[in-house]
């Protein structure tokens, strides 16, 4: 075997086992993720009703839709072409890495799949990360617009929340993502250095917190859906909407900045519950002598519905993907 053929077919399988090395990670920490939530839902006597998990799941993946639709909107507008369908491949698959302690896993996983002779490794890579910040923005400014008009007590929550948004949102602000952009060398790593990174102004920043806080919105009816599955909400979600939305957008947030959780195990669902718990002790005697397990019960439950749908939806869309 010639010196070349040799290195390209060790270059082959270094390519196959760094991908089962993807796969079995993501496994590993999906597998102890759904332990974890399961374990918490041990001492609660659950009553579900099928219809509403099947309304929670269905809203959370409607709330996840907008951030893929700004994520290609990126791409395009810094010059690449991907296709809807591989979009949504690598924007649901990609989601599973987020179990994998670090979140570097969802960059690895989405650029992989995405890029291609129309789609640049380097931009691939700059624009999840413009995506998912500007969610994460986005979700900690619903939660602090909300709980400084409705819930002033919280404070710390409120302080919490502002600070988050500044952390997530800076890097997005179109001239600080240029600045890190060609630092990463974005731009140069691209043949002949075609990226114009000046296309990612304030206008596509401006469309792309419409669409999250359209999709917040979404994730809080998805977590009232999760209650209604449980028999701990009323028929009408709009009085408690803003708690809701508030409590998902807060938890998510800073279960993502809490980088060496899987998921934001536990630093999530302790969110959820410190700005649910008033709410569970209001529900009458039965609810109320056993509301902190009821809170966490929630949050358990929660989570096991949205990774179920993030799994479902990264392999619907794998096999579309390659079935076209």
């Amino acid at each position: 075997m010639s010196h070349t053929n040799r290195s390209t077919a060790l270059r082959t399988w270094g390519l196959r086992i760094a991908k089962l090395v993807v796969v079995v990670l993501v496994v590993w920490a999906i597998q102890r993720t759904i332990g974890d939530a399961w374990a918490q839902l041990a001492d609660y006597r659950l009553q579900i009703q099928p219809g509403w998990l099947v309304a929670a799941a269905g809203l959370y993946l409607a709330g996840l839709l907008p951030a893929a639709v700004f994520w290609r909107h990126v791409l395009r507008t810094l010059g690449q072409d991907p296709r809807w369908g591989e979009t949504v491949r690598a924007y649901f698959v990609g989601h599973l890495g987020k179990y994998v302690p670090g979140k570097a896993m969802v960059v690895v996983i989405r650029t992989g799949l995405i890029r291609s002779q129309r789609v640049g490794t380097g931009v691939a890579a700059a624009s999840v990360f413009v995506e998912t910040l500007t969610m994460m923005a986005a979700g900690a400014f619903v939660a602090a617009a909300i709980l400084a008009c409705w819930f002033g007590a919280h404070t710390r929550m409120l302080a919490g929340a502002i600070g988050l948004m500044v952390i997530a949102g800076l890097p997005t602000l179109p001239p600080v993502f240029r600045r890190l952009a060609r630092w990463a060398g974005v731009a140069r790593s691209e043949a002949g250095g075609g990226v114009d990174l000046h296309r990612l102004r304030a206008r596509t920043l401006l469309l792309g917190w419409c669409l999250m806080v359209l999709g917040w919105c979404l994730l809080g009816l998805s977590y009232w859906a999760t209650l209604r599955a449980m028999g701990l909400a009323g028929a009408d979600p709009w009085a408690q909407w803003p708690r809701y939305t508030a409590s998902v957008a807060l938890a998510m947030v800073a279960g993502f900045l809490a980088l060496v959780f899987p998921g934001g195990v536990g630093v999530r669902e302790a969110a959820l519950v410190e700005l649910m718990l008033p709410y569970f002790r209001q529900l009458g005697p039965g609810v109320a002598a056993h509301a902190e397990l009821a809170a966490w019960a929630s949050a358990a439950m929660l989570r096991l519905i949205w990774l179920g749908t993030e799994l479902v939806a990264a392999g619907v869309s794998w096999v579309a993907s390659r079935r076209s």
